[in-house]
């Protein structure tokens, strides 16, 4: 049985500003955590423009500039530290010494605990970066958890909520595969209770992280249209058109490239494995798709 650290614990949130960091910073400053809960959260963000931004919805986070190129940086967002959220986006031109620079500071710093935001699917680029980036954690000496995430809820928002609304409509080259989506919210709640309980029954742990249950694009389309009100449509479109879209809107090669292989996934049915991760260590069931656009209505209308 877990219970509640004593003693005030500093987390610090990299990628605070994306879709999973900055929903992570929501529950952790939520009354539930109040100041003397003995909960300290400092948050990390890339620019000044992304500071200003941050703190007009987050005045009682403690806000850092981190630069994972540069080590100074990583070093004062560490300072203090004892527990870190891991959420890096890799790119190809990420080098060996940025995730080897973290660790190395985290050492320094007393860092007790990691929890890193990776994939389910490990595949491409992405997935082979974020396979690196466990590796090098694994063999830290620090304690871990793997958060390893399917296929995000809030893509329909983030990818697909414009031509929803706009064309009642969403375009992939997935087929009629099916793909186990998890709800970000879902993700940030594992990553608390991980970061804020002792979490000595997962230390050194990965779990897969994925939704209740494994729906098509087509089905996905089907609980858009009866949730909304309007007629929803899935469009598998050809992946040449898919891959010049793409390269319309100004995306890398390489990630062009990691979208259409996990399309492939999708397509031959390799993207549909689901687990009970949700359910096990929060004692309730994962957040459904259904429930899911209720909850976001008025980003598809």
């Amino acid at each position: 049985m877990t219970t509640t650290k004593s003693k005030e614990t500093a987390i610090l949130v990299t990628g605070a500003t994306g879709t999973v960091g900055s929903e992570l910073v929501k529950q952790l400053t939520s009354p539930l955590f109040s100041p003397s809960s003995g909960i300290r959260i400092r948050a990390a963000v890339h620019s000044q423009n992304k500071v200003d931004q941050f703190r007009q919805n987050n005045r009682t986070v403690e806000i850092v500039i981190m630069d994972f190129n540069k080590r100074e940086t990583v070093a004062e967002a560490l300072n203090g530290i004892d527990e870190l959220f891991w959420l890096t986006l890799p790119r190809p031109d990420v080098t060996e010494e940025i995730p080897s620079n973290l660790i190395r500071e985290a050492k320094k710093n007393g860092v007790k605990q990691i929890v890193k935001l990776s994939v389910f699917q490990s595949v491409g680029t992405i997935g082979r970066l974020h396979r690196h980036e466990e590796k090098i954690i694994e063999e830290s000496g620090i304690s871990y958890t793997l958060l390893r995430a399917s296929a995000f809820m809030q893509n329909f928002i983030n990818f697909f909520g414009q031509t929803i609304k706009n064309e009642n409509a969403f375009y992939l080259p997935a087929g009629n595969g099916k793909v186990s989506f998890v709800d970000v919210r879902d993700i940030a709640a594992l990553a608390v209770k991980l970061l804020t309980e002792n979490g000595i029954r997962h230390e050194n742990t990965a779990f897969g992280v994925t939704g209740r249950e494994a729906l098509s694009y087509g089905q996905a389309a089907e609980i858009l249209s009866k949730v909304i009100g309007k007629k929803i449509s899935y469009i598998d479109i050809p992946q040449e058109e898919a891959r010049k879209s793409m390269k319309a809107a100004g995306m890398e090669d390489w990630l062009i490239a990691d979208i259409m292989e996990f399309c492939n996934i999708i397509r031959g049915g390799n993207a549909s494995q689901t687990t009970d991760t949700v359910e096990q260590v929060l004692g309730r069931k994962a957040t459904s798709f259904e429930q899911f656009v209720r909850d976001h209505i008025s980003s598809f209308n």
